[in-house]
């Protein structure tokens, strides 16, 4: 298996993934967001942190071990039907993959463009 930096992931990540028009995240088995494509970072994605932070209702049915395990992409739809995630592992590696979810980003701009107002984040 071909070895590749971090840093040279990331920039093969940003040259495939920023202009995809959903929030895109390169991960690592250890569940770091190492690289955000730009529509992520744009919406206030960090990087540096894990994916499975926030509540556990948010990652139910999460199978990016499933796809490292096996080597193979794993999908999952929600309902009602109109979002699909994605989590792909990176050829040549064993510990990387990335994940999005199709559908929720459109359906976020919609429902502030009817006038919903996100949560503001508490403050410490």
């Amino acid at each position: 298996m071909q070895s590749y930096t971090e840093e040279e992931l990331a920039q093969a990540f940003h040259l495939m993934w920023d202009n995809y028009p959903e929030q895109v995240r390169l991960i690592r088995r250890d569940h770091t967001i190492v690289a955000g494509n730009a529509l992520y970072l744009e919406m206030g994605g960090k990087t540096g942190g894990k994916c499975n932070e926030g509540p556990p209702e948010f990652h139910k049915g999460c199978r990016a071990m499933e796809a490292l395990k096996d080597g193979k992409a794993k999908s999952m739809k929600h309902e009602p039907g109109e979002f699909e995630s994605f989590w792909i592992p990176v050829a040549g590696t064993e510990d990387y993959y990335i994940h999005y979810t199709n559908g929720a980003d459109a359906a976020y701009r919609r429902m502030l463009e009817q006038g919903f107002l996100p949560p503001k984040p508490q403050e410490a």
